[in-house]
C-alpha cells in the first residue's frame, strides 16, 4: 500500500514540475506590449470617455404614481384609477348593460372548454386538457441588450 502512495506522490511531483516548467516557457514567449501610438495635435493623451446619462431621479413608487396620474395634477381620481380596466370590462360585457353577469365572465372559459372537448362527451381527458395551457412565452434576456 505504501508504494501506491508513493506512486500517486511521484506522478503528481512530476506534473506539477511540468506545470511550473510550460509555465515559465509561456512567460519568456510573450510579446512585449506594443507602443501606443503619438498623439495628434490638440489631443491629450488620455482620451475620455462619454458621459453616461443621467439616471432617472424619481423612485419607483413616483415613477408608478405618475403613470396613473393622466392629467398630471398630483391628485389620482377614482376615474383615472379605474381607467386600465375599463377596456377589459368593456370587452367582456358582451351586452353593453354596464354590468357584467357571470355568463358573461365566463364565455372565455366555455369558449376554451367547448374548444378542448374534442369527442363531445361533456368533460376533458388528460390529453383534451393538455390542449388549454396557455402558449408559453420565449424566455427574455435579462439584460437590456
Amino acid at each position: 500500500m505504501l508504494r501506491f502512495f508513493a506512486g500517486v506522490g511521484s506522478a503528481l511531483l512530476l506534473v506539477a514540475a511540468g506545470f511550473f516548467i510550460w509555465q515559465g516557457l509561456a512567460q519568456d514567449e510573450e510579446d512585449p506590449l506594443p507602443e501606443a501610438p503619438p498623439a495628434r495635435r490638440g489631443e491629450t493623451s488620455e482620451a475620455r470617455p462619454p458621459t453616461p446619462p443621467a439616471a432617472d431621479e424619481r423612485t419607483r413608487e413616483q415613477r408608478r404614481f405618475d403613470r396613473v396620474d393622466r392629467d398630471d395634477d398630483g391628485r389620482i381620481t377614482l376615474e383615472e384609477m379605474l381607467q386600465p380596466r375599463q377596456r377589459p370590462f368593456q370587452r367582456l360585457d358582451t351586452d353593453h348593460d354596464g354590468r357584467l353577469s357571470f355568463e358573461e365572465w365566463a364565455v372565455r372559459t366555455r369558449t376554451k372548454f367547448s374548444g378542448a372537448d374534442a369527442d363531445r362527451d361533456g368533460g376533458l381527458s388528460r390529453p383534451e386538457y393538455a390542449t388549454t395551457a396557455p402558449p408559453r412565452r420565449a424566455r427574455q434576456p435579462n439584460c437590456n441588450c
